[in-house]
Order: C-alpha cells, then sequence, then structure tokens
C-alpha cells in the first residue's frame, strides 16, 4: 500500500478528502477548527512537496440538494489562514475540471459541498424503502454514483483520503473514487494513518489492564461494540443515560430517568456475559437526580436504583465516581466512548469529569488513552484535558464501527 510519506507530489494534482463538517454559528463562524487543524499536515505536504491540492468535503446533511446554509464557500477563508495559501473555490464539485486543470504548483482549491448532490451518499432521493421501484432506483443510483466519483477522480493525479470522520460510508468521495486510482497513486493521508494505528492499538496491541468506558443514553447504540469489547477488555464501565436501563432491568426505581424498556433483557444478557467472561463491569450506584431536565434544577444525590418519581437521574453520584476512578487509574489501555452525565449542563459535569481526570492521571503513568465520539471529545475539551490523553480521534461512527469489528469501506478502498 502506497504512503503519503514515501509519496513525492511534485507536480502532480492530489484530490484530498477531508472532513471540513465544522460547526458553525448563526453568522456562517467556525465554532470549533479541530477537524481543519487535523488535515493541515497532509495539506501541506502535498504542497511543500511542488503539488497542487483540490480539497473536498461535505458540511452537514443537506440530502442532495444545494443549501446555502451548508456552502463550503463560507469556511474558505479560514481553511486560507490555516493553510498559509490563498484557497480558490469551484461552487459546483461535478463541474470543476477548468478549476483544476489550472491549478499550479502549490495552488489550492476546495470543491462545493459534495453531498449537494445525492450521487455522494449513493441513497435514491424522494423513494422511501417499501417502495416497490425503490431497488430498481438502487441500482441506477448507483451507477450515478460510480460517475460522479469517476468525475471527480478525474480532477486529479492521485487521491489521499483524511477523513476519518466519514471512513464508515461507503460515499462516492471516500471509497468509489479508489477506484480510478492505481495502487501507486492512493493512500491514506497523516490523519487517517494516525487514527487507524490508534484503533489498532486499542484492539490488536492491548497492555493489560484494559479498561473501556462507554457511556451516552443507550444500549442499543452501543451493543455491537459492547459485545466486541466484552472478549477484549478486564474493565468495563458503562454509564450515562444507559446507566437507568440497566437498574430497571435489575428492578429498580429510576423515576423519570431515561430507559430502553425494550432492552431490559439485553442489559441482564450484559451482566450475565460480563460474569461468564470474567470482565469487571462496572455500573453507577448512585447518581445525582433533578426535578427536572435543567441546569438549574433541584438535585439530590440517591441510589441509581431508588430514584424518586418526579426526578431523573442526570449524572453519575459521588461513589459511582469513586468506582470509575479506581476502575480506570490502574489501566494501561483506555477507551473512552460517551459521556457519564449531562455533561453539556455545567451542573452535572462531575462524573464525566472524574472520568476524564482519572484517564488523565492513568496517561501519566503510561496508559495508552483514545478518546472517540463526539460527546467525549466535547468533554475533554470543555475541561480542557485534550493534552493529558494519548489520542483523540475526530472520527464517532467511524471509531465505533471500527472498534466493532467491522471494516470501514474508505481504509479498505485504498488497500485493495
Amino acid at each position: 500500500m502506497q504512503t503519503i510519506n514515501k509519496f513525492n507530489f511534485a507536480g502532480k494534482r492530489a484530490i484530498v478528502r477531508v472532513d471540513f463538517n465544522v460547526p458553525l454559528d448563526e453568522n456562517g463562524k467556525i465554532t470549533d477548527d479541530t477537524r481543519i487543524c487535523g488535515a493541515l499536515p497532509t495539506l501541506k505536504k502535498i504542497l511543500t512537496d511542488g503539488g497542487s491540492v483540490i480539497i473536498m468535503s461535505h458540511m452537514g446533511k443537506p440530502k442532495g440538494k444545494v443549501n446555502a446554509k451548508y456552502s463550503l464557500s463560507q469556511i474558505v477563508d479560514a481553511v486560507s489562514e490555516k493553510l498559509g495559501v490563498k484557497v480558490k473555490f469551484a461552487p459546483d464539485c461535478a463541474k470543476a475540471a477548468d478549476a483544476a486543470a489550472a491549478l499550479k504548483s502549490g495552488e489550492a482549491l476546495m470543491l462545493e459541498n459534495l453531498r449537494f448532490y445525492p450521487e455522494e451518499e449513493g441513497k435514491p432521493v424522494g423513494i422511501e424503502k417499501d417502495d416497490p421501484a425503490y431497488e430498481e432506483a438502487k441500482k441506477a443510483m448507483k451507477a450515478s454514483q460510480k460517475e460522479f466519483a469517476k468525475t471527480l477522480a478525474s480532477y486529479a493525479d492521485c487521491y489521499v483520503n483524511d477523513a476519518f470522520g466519514t471512513a464508515h460510508r461507503k460515499h462516492a468521495s471516500t471509497a468509489v473514487i479508489a477506484d480510478y486510482f492505481d495502487a501507486d497513486h492512493k493512500m491514506l493521508g497523516f490523519l487517517m494513518e494516525k487514527e487507524v494505528e490508534a484503533v489498532d492499538t486499542i484492539l490488536s496491541n492491548i497492555k493489560r489492564p484494559f479498561t473501556a468506558i462507554m457511556g451516552g443514553s443507550k444500549v442499543s447504540t452501543k451493543i455491537g461494540i459492547i459485545e466486541n469489547l466484552m472478549d477484549k477488555v478486564d474493565n468495563l464501565i458503562l454509564c450515562g443515560g444507559m446507566t437507568y436501563t440497566f437498574a430497571k432491568a435489575q428492578g429498580g426505581k429510576i423515576g423519570n430517568s431515561i430507559c430502553e424498556d425494550d432492552k431490559l433483557d439485553l442489559a441482564l444478557d450484559i451482566i450475565a456475559q460480563a460474569k461468564a467472561k470474567g470482565v469487571n463491569l462496572v455500573l453507577g450506584t448512585d447518581c445525582v437526580a433533578a426535578d427536572s431536565f435543567s441546569n438549574d434544577a433541584k438535585t439530590q444525590i440517591v441510589p441509581a436504583n431508588a430514584i424518586p418519581d418526579g426526578w431523573e437521574g442526570l449524572d453519575a453520584g459521588p461513589e459511582t465516581r469513586k468506582a470509575f476512578a479506581k476502575a480506570i487509574e490502574g489501566a494501561k489501555t483506555i477507551l473512552w466512548n460517551g459521556p457519564a452525565g449531562v455533561f453539556e449542563f455545567d451542573n452535572f459535569t462531575a462524573g464525566s469529569r472524574a472520568i476524564a481526570e482519572a484517564i488523565a492521571k492513568a496517561t501519566k503513568a503510561g496508559a495508552y488513552s483514545l478518546i472517540g465520539g463526539g460527546d467525549s471529545v466535547a468533554c475533554i475539551n470543555k475541561f480542557g484535558m485534550a493534552d493529558q490523553v494519548s489520542y483523540i480521534s475526530t472520527g464517532g461512527g467511524a471509531l465505533l464501527e471500527a472498534i466493532e469489528g467491522k471494516e470501514l469501506p474508505g481504509v479498505a478502498a485504498i488497500k485493495k
């Protein structure tokens, strides 16, 4: 497989898939430029070599239609400033051949939002899955997707995928386009290489004890990951909203707390699996309960399985925080995905902060720590502790699917 470090881009046009799906405020200003900064080493390598770069990305979910709210024109100036080169802009990603051909060594061009074309995602538009005509529409769209990918590929001499956040999608720009480049002219970017290496460290190069922390509101969205980790971890912390599904499954009273009533048997099965496999399963024993879903709500510390009617658990309690810290601090490999409470509310950050502090302490003592998933990354940034962990992943869904053991189309397309 070709590597970006060994490739010389001199005199070549490189089309690079990045993930510039950055958050914007109401005035179209970027509020977090982490993703842009993450792609800079790859883009700068190409330009420094004497190549030219065509930047392509999606933004938001415009559902195959042009929508000014999601136009990448809003971020061109910010990218230019970060890259140190004035980035040109092509207002139609499928009609940018002339702009691409005109690029000189050291120049950069950004294409308009790929998802303004339904062919990018390859999903039929305006027809439901239960419609008898859906399969035919799907076939037609797949053919159109190949043509769209071929058009994008025609702009460049080589292809670089540096968008780990979309590596789990078989989209035109993340996987299909790779078919139009031979093995020597397609490669992963620096960010993608680091992401793939981080996942490999977590799953294949484990130093024990291994502690995984899975948070979030639903057991159902994490079940594949939990089951895959069950054969790998020594300690498994399950926290956040799913705490109350487990509490209710074991006969507890959870008041108004979030709960998946149709997943109570699944929760019991996970408890049984952990016991059978010798995994130390750490669940919340107490919580910070609130009388409303609000930062200013009245609160009380109660057992996680004895929450009064009219109250709901919004954060991990003090005893639970101690148990979490104990399972984390002695670990040598740590994975964190999902907060322990409603961390967006300042009064309910204590559980997530306790996890972050324990991870930082373990990392300082030599552990390898990987933080992934939007909320966990937002937590670690909110607490100002991003520099105290080993690696922060830019990919939410992609990271989760990789941890689940699934092959990522965006990586597989480069390898074949």
